[in-house]
């Protein structure tokens, strides 16, 4: 049987299977429809005197037709393919009807009418959602974008030099102004000291950097070409640039050395907290998680740099090197286990500074063995004075984990309290056994598992650091012990502010202090009474 004669027996069928409850006429009641056939007839034939069915009569007709001869077409095959003793016998007819009938009385309201003809399927147009190349801008913000640059290139033949860029980093590509240098560098690859229009067009417009998050525009101006990471010295040119241009770092100008260490010490701690792989390859993805894009906009717009906590403030810098140059006596610009025990007036035990220099925490950067470098000890110094952050937690656990299985057991806790629990009696304080430090930190950091205290339990406790103080700081358990209410007051009231924000700023007063008295015992006939900003 061909095809179309199919279709179009289907559709007698669906004709001649007519159920007077799918005509849906609320004035007549089914049941009258079905004791009167006659009168289905009827209103059938008056249907389809109507104009909007009039396209439909031809397809009924020719239906009809061809299901007449195909009935006289088919009998006649059928009757010459078997005989009459021989022919199979027919299905039997169920009482619930066929198939379409059932399901066309099952859901009457879909379908509307059971003449009603059903549609081909739209076919919806899913738009594109992945450019490899980025998102190309929408035609109005190209033609804004253009216009600014039309309006800042006056000659775009000639183009624009690096000291002229910055305005166009600034208002075109709502960058820090300390990155245009970078992006000048980036565009600028024949280094001819000029950009010109048609090029930024082409690198900014055209290569979709308009339409990008200013993190990954950040990352794709500072990157080198074919690296999907920025290393340490992908920073160096934004630090050389913010330090020339900042109006709070003026008073290093004459100061080329100082300049070096405190660029060096804004990437450490941009590389502290934010690569946390520790590998020194800074991925877009921990450089969106992270504080610094933030930090960099803080920084273009605030005048005292000291006022930018995160990773910019020059006085968190004067605390660092400070406490490195006090420490490193011989003045290699190294420091021993004999220097860094010395650190916070021989707070540590002399097991948790093995533990530092057996690079169990960290490998040191230095390559002088048994020494440790200024990288070092600034990733050391974080840890010890902020001991709420997770890279210290991590650092820490390390130590404190000896068998490197993940897990801190009492008896590694203990190897490290025993020394505090010596010191406490050197000093003639009242000893504290090592069972009830072991009950107070179980209730401190509630374990899943008792007696068994991973990294994840100390993340989820807000008191996670004191219990590294417990082990191996004496001065900072005591000062736990005594809860300072002073202090416990001032950290309520600026909750904003880490531990090392608290630690460095009381630092830095101590220090200042301390040479404003150095210059007036020197005879100094002045006594330094600027913002105690440059104290080199």
């Amino acid at each position: 049987m061909s095809l179309s004669i199919k279709m179009d027996i289907d559709a007698v069928e669906d004709v001649t299977c007519l159920d007077p409850e799918l005509l849906q006429l609320p004035d007549v009641s089914p049941f009258a429809l079905k004791a009167s056939p006659q009168l289905v007839e009827d209103f059938f034939s008056q249907w389809l005197s109507l104009p909007g069915t009039g396209h439909l009569s031809g397809t009924i007709v020719n239906a009809s037709a061809n299901f007449s001869t195909l009935n006289a077409v088919g009998s006649h095959s059928l009757s010459s393919m078997f005989p009459s003793s021989n022919a199979p016998p027919l299905s039997p007819r169920s009482s619930s009807g066929s198939p379409r009938t059932s399901k066309q009385k099952s859901s009457p309201s879909a379908l509307g009418s059971p003449l009603k003809l059903v549609s081909e399927p739209m076919q919806e147009i899913i738009p594109q959602f992945y450019f490899q190349n980025g998102c190309p801008p929408t035609k109005e913000l190209k033609e804004q974008c253009l216009s600014q640059i039309n309006h800042l290139f006056n000659n775009p033949l000639n183009g624009l030099q690096i000291d002229e860029f910055k305005a166009v980093t600034k208002e075109v590509c709502k960058l820090p102004s300390f990155l245009s240098s970078a992006l000048f560098r980036k565009i600028d690859v024949e280094w001819t000291g000029i950009v010109t229009r048609d090029a930024f067009i082409k690198y900014w417009v055209d290569g979709n950097m308009l339409t990008m998050d200013i993190a990954t525009q950040i990352f794709e101006i500072l990157k080198r070409p074919g690296c999907k990471y920025l290393t340490q010295v992908d920073f160096k040119p934004v630090l050389r640039e913010l330090l020339a241009t900042h109006p709070g770092l003026e008073f290093l100008q004459n100061t080329p050395e100082f300049q070096d260490r405190y660029a060096e010490t804004v990437i450490y701690r941009i590389f502290y907290h934010i690569n946390r792989s520790g590998n020194g390859r800074l991925t877009l993805r921990e450089l969106k998680r992270g504080s610094l894009v933030a930090a960099m906009q803080h920084a273009d717009e605030e005048e005292d740099i000291n006022k930018v906590l995160r990773y910019f403030s020059y006085e968190h810098f004067y605390v660092i090197y400070c406490k490195f140059w006090e420490l490193d006596t011989d003045h290699d610009f190294f420091i021993d286990r004999e220097n860094l025990i010395r650190y916070g007036n021989h707070a540590l035990t002399y097991r948790i500074v093995d533990r530092i220099f057996s690079q169990a925490p960290r490998k040191f950067t230095s390559e002088v063995e048994g020494k440790m470098g200024y990288e070092d000890f600034v990733y050391f110094m974080f840890s010890e004075e902020d001991k709420s952050s997770q890279p210290s937690l991590e650092y820490w656990f390390k130590c404190i984990d000896l068998d490197g299985n993940g897990v801190l057991t009492p008896n590694e806790m203990q190897f490290f309290y025993e020394e505090q629990l010596h010191r406490m009696e050197c000093m003639a304080q009242e000893p504290v056994l090592f069972e009830d430090i072991l009950c107070q930190i179980i209730d401190m950091i509630a374990p899943e598992r008792e007696y068994c205290i991973t990294l994840q339990d100390l993340k989820r406790c807000k008191l996670s650091g004191n219990v590294f103080n417990i082990l191996f700081n004496l001065n900072k358990f005591v000062a736990f012990e005594s809860r300072d209410p002073f202090l416990i007051r001032q950290e309520r009231e600026e909750p904003a502010l880490t531990e090392w924000d608290h630690f460095a700023h009381r630092e830095y007063i101590r220090l200042s202090m301390e040479e404003d008295v150095e210059d007036a015992s020197n005879g100094s006939a002045e006594v330094w009474d600027e913002s105690l900003e440059a104290p080199f």
